[in-house]
């Protein structure tokens, strides 16, 4: 699969889809690298495809997919009979960052609780680390819930396979007056 980089939409989508992402505290090389594969047809590219569309050296593409995948917000898939590598986004890629994030909130919680015993409950610090514990005690509650919810939601727009139906992609207020 060539990919030429003619769509200056997409292009434009890509450039700031990944600005949106960096502002919000993502690096930018890979933000870049997530975005072209999100808005690639088939969520899979080379990293020469990559290199190429964002007008970037391997290396770069090669340390922003290092990153992603140790976030698991993209996987490394090997091309049968080649030495090359394709890097994927898959369709559940929110979802299975966030269901993961369980470990990492059980992990915040133990140390936040060595926090407070370290610096004292009834310390400024401590009040402060002890609110930050109730924070992630509360999302690590939510959290099934909400990904149940967002599973029939899913269902609910008919998304199976990366299939987009026409609702989504329009602003609140449009699905809105549509359900009217």
């Amino acid at each position: 699969m060539k990919v030429v980089n003619r769509d200056k939409s997409r292009s434009g989508f890509i450039e700031r889809f990944a600005s949106v992402l960096t502002e919000s505290g993502f690096p930018r090389m890979p933000a870049r690298v997530f975005a072209a594969l999100l808005a690639a047809d088939s969520g899979r590219l080379t990293a020469a495809q990559l290199a190429a569309l964002l007008h970037v050296s391997p290396a770069a593409i090669s340390g922003a997919v290092r990153y992603l995948v140790q976030v698991n917000l993209a996987s490394r898939e090997a091309e049968p009979g080649s030495r090359r590598e394709h890097y994927r986004v898959h369709s559940e890629t929110w979802y299975e960052a966030i269901a993961r994030k369980d470990q990492v909130l059980d992990r915040c919680e133990r140390s936040l609780r060595d926090g407070i015993d370290v610096v004292g409950r009834d310390t400024p610090a401590g009040a402060r680390i002890a609110e930050t514990l109730a924070f992630f005690e509360f999302m690590q509650t939510e959290l099934p819930a909400m990904l149940e919810r967002w599973r029939a939601r899913k269902r609910e727009f008919g998304f199976v396979n990366a299939k987009r139906p026409g609702s989504i992609g329009r602003s609140k207020r449009e699905r809105v007056a549509a359900a009217k």
